[in-house]
């Protein structure tokens, strides 16, 4: 007895169900961009044809790769952001544990303080003549690095991040990501550079973050639009503001604050306050970028084994 239509269509479609579970068809080759320059190249091309860029392995390449596993709105800022945020609640279970409790406290200026022999231990930037016997920042130049993502207190990281999510997107927006981050990191090291010739135990991200607040300054110079003169006007506040509270309250890094200043205005003046607009540009940018981000990773692992060799 012969099938009806409808029977047949079953079958045959189970059929191909069933053959497609063992089956796969090749999947057609599609034109790709490239990653430095956005130039449409063949699919099976190894380099760009307009810029040379290599289409799997570049820094152009692992920059796009890596932006796909990051926040599509100031990347940079929110890595920032949890880097210290989970370094500061590192620091502060270590102290926790070492104080039995009782080292986390102590007044509303010191609460969620972090025992300054943990902060040394988890890479502080030191005095040029080390600290308490050991070596200095010149010994052991990967603290200059680490000391940007550590902090003293609850109010301190507080203060600190709330003034990074304030600016940071705003340079990162101007001149890019990669851009940002080595401004980021070069400003914070000179501000630790100064502060250790002038003798302090320091941490924080009160350098880098005036390292922003000197491009922004030197980005704005000269410029006669309202927009302009209005952020510069409200810059120049904030460092007096910053200055006052730094005379009025002991402990403050003031060798760091002007260090990031005068590094972040002088990088201002010579970097274009824009972001990266032709090829040559945005592979200069990429370099700087995966410098700066190799020195952070760098710096954390010689802090992991300072910290073990210390255990």
């Amino acid at each position: 007895m012969a099938l009806s239509v409808r029977w047949r269509y079953k079958i045959d479609r189970c059929r191909s169900q069933i053959a497609a579970m063992f089956h796969s068809e090749p999947k057609p080759l599609r034109p790709r961009l490239c990653p430095a320059c956005g130039t449409l190249v063949g699919a099976t091309a190894t380099k760009c044809h307009q810029c040379g860029a290599n289409m799997t392995f570049s820094f152009a390449a692992a920059s796009r790769s890596l932006s796909r596993w990051m926040p599509q709105t100031s990347p940079v800022t929110y890595a920032i952001l949890a880097i210290c945020c989970v370094m500061y609640a590192l620091s502060f279970v270590i102290t926790m544990k070492f104080s039995g409790g009782a080292g986390a406290g102590g007044g509303l200026m010191n609460l969620g303080g972090i025992a300054s022999q943990i902060n040394y231990r988890l890479g502080a930037s030191l005095p040029l003549g080390g600290f308490a016997g050991g070596p200095g920042d010149l010994d052991e130049p990967w603290r200059l690095v680490t000391a940007i993502f550590l902090h003293g207190g609850l109010l301190h990281i507080g203060f600190n991040m709330w003034v990074l999510m304030d600016i940071g997107p705003m340079v990162e927006e101007m001149y890019g990501s990669a851009r940002y981050l080595f401004l980021y990191v070069v400003t914070g090291v000179c501000g630790y550079l100064l502060s250790s010739f002038a003798g302090h135990f320091s941490v924080g991200a009160s350098g880098s973050l005036l390292g922003l607040i000197g491009v922004l300054l030197a980005a704005t110079t000269g410029r006669k639009n309202m927009a302009a003169q209005a952020l510069r006007s409200a810059l120049i506040r904030w460092l007096i503001y910053i200055a006052v509270l730094g005379f009025l309250f002991s402990g403050t890094d003031n060798y760091a604050h002007f260090g990031g200043v005068a590094s972040g205005y002088l990088l201002g003046r010579v970097m274009p306050d824009r972001a990266p607009s032709d090829v040559s540009e945005r592979r200069v940018a990429n370099y700087l970028g995966w410098a700066a981000g190799i020195a952070i990773a760098v710096s954390f692992g010689f802090m992991v084994v300072s910290y073990l060799q210390s255990a």
